[in-house]
């Protein structure tokens, strides 16, 4: 029998998976030359950012296909399947066509030595090509200035969402200097959206963008009265500011965008895994990625403002959290964790992870508020409703799975 969890597509991208993480232009750039650059049949926005790119990217997408434009959106990581991460028009590509770009790639891809983010990337730029896509939103995969994204040449729009400390091992030890990698997306020219941002963050883009010619403008987040958005949390509000600053930019360069159009958009978009909830044997569950502690202390003002607002405190919430090795574990673990709290640590299949004996190492005024389970569905069984599960969008991935298979 045919395993349910397995990856259609190892045998396409798992040969490029030596590489790992190695960010870089160059190689993909010569990819793209050998194809004719399918990158260049297009127009491109570009969303980047340490939290909330998904979320303003989707919002993007959906208000485009709402004013009718033929849109393609390029999203990363994906929960289930490698197909979530390209979308043409409303639905993601389907598993027949994405074989048949990364069948056609393999030995350009192995020429090129590219990794399976380019890999991947390439096959979205031929596909956006072959549909006829007139515009494309392109969320940063990681950093910006490196990133295979930015290999589109004409980003005339740009969107931030927050930036903070995450991946510093690759982009910096401090959030200067992982917004300056973030700021490497802006070209001379562009005009760029951002929601507030810290203030070491704040002074990065502004000397990034004057310094090569584009247009930073800050938004305010938006009243939530007049519009409705798809994606729950009270943090939509800033990102739903840089997206419609985005849309109205890309208005003002000629596209027939209205606010009509938007407010559609906005009310249609999904972005699952955040904020979700998921019925699980009988009871609702509450997913969130929640992998950095910026999202961590999103996701505790959330639960805080929602037991405010049933006027009365949530004692003893129940957590399942899955936290891959090379996150910063303890520190997230005290974000999300109030008095009262029980947390059932689980690893993350596939993935190196931070258990329950390093983590009360690591927080030992917590360590009696864990437990160990052996994988998620032993968690899920022991934990009394509410429950949250957080701390991974692979976790989240692999129990979206779990439920689809059952």
């Amino acid at each position: 029998m045919a395993d349910p969890f397995a990856d259609p597509f190892a045998d396409l991208i798992e040969p490029f998976s030596r590489r790992g993480v190695d960010l870089g232009l160059d190689r993909l750039q010569a990819a793209l030359a050998e194809l004719g650059h399918p990158e260049r049949h297009f127009a491109a926005v570009q969303v980047a950012g340490t939290n909330g790119k998904g979320s303003i990217a989707t919002l993007v997408h959906s208000s485009l296909l709402a004013a009718g434009i033929n849109a393609g959106l390029y999203t990363s990581p994906h929960l289930v399947s490698w197909c979530e991460r390209i979308r043409i028009g409303k639905r993601p590509i389907s598993e027949a066509a994405l074989r048949h770009q990364l069948l056609a790639l393999q030995s350009l891809g192995q020429r090129h030595q590219l990794t399976p983010f380019e890999l991947v990337t390439a096959a979205a730029f031929c596909a956006f090509a072959e549909a006829g896509c007139s515009l494309v939103v392109l969320e940063v995969g990681l950093g910006g200035r490196l990133d295979a994204t930015t290999c589109h040449p004409d980003r005339g729009v740009v969107g931030f969402g927050s930036i903070g400390l995450d991946h510093s091992e690759f982009l910096g030890p401090t959030a200067a200097a992982i917004a300056a990698e973030k700021a490497g997306v802006l070209q001379p020219g562009c005009t760029a959206l951002s929601a507030a941002q810290s203030p070491d963050v704040a002074a990065v883009l502004q000397e990034r963008a004057a310094a090569c010619g584009a247009e930073l403008r800050w938004v305010e987040p938006l009243d939530l009265g007049p519009w409705v958005l798809g994606i729950p949390g009270a943090i939509q509000a800033s990102n739903g500011a840089v997206a419609l600053g985005m849309l109205h930019a890309l208005s003002e360069r000629g596209w027939a965008i209205s606010d009509s159009a938007i407010g559609t958009g906005f009310a249609q978009a999904r972005w699952p895994g955040r904020l979700q909830q998921l019925p699980w044997r009988g009871h609702e569950l509450l997913l969130d990625g929640a992998h950095n502690p910026p999202a961590a202390e999103v996701l505790r003002l959330e639960l805080d403002r929602r037991s405010a607002n049933q006027g009365a405190g949530q004692a003893g919430r129940h957590w399942v959290l899955g936290m891959l090795a090379n996150k910063a574990g303890p520190e997230i673990l005290k974000i999300l964790l109030a008095p009262g709290d029980r947390a059932w640590i689980v690893p993350v299949p596939g993935h190196a992870c931070w258990s329950a004996d390093a983590l009360r190492a690591a927080c030992p005024a917590w360590s009696q508020a864990l437990q160990s389970a052996p994988d998620l569905e032993t968690a899920l069984e022991q934990a009394t409703p509410p429950v949250v599960v957080a701390g991974s969008l692979y976790l989240i991935g692999h129990l979206l799975a779990t439920v689809a298979r059952e």
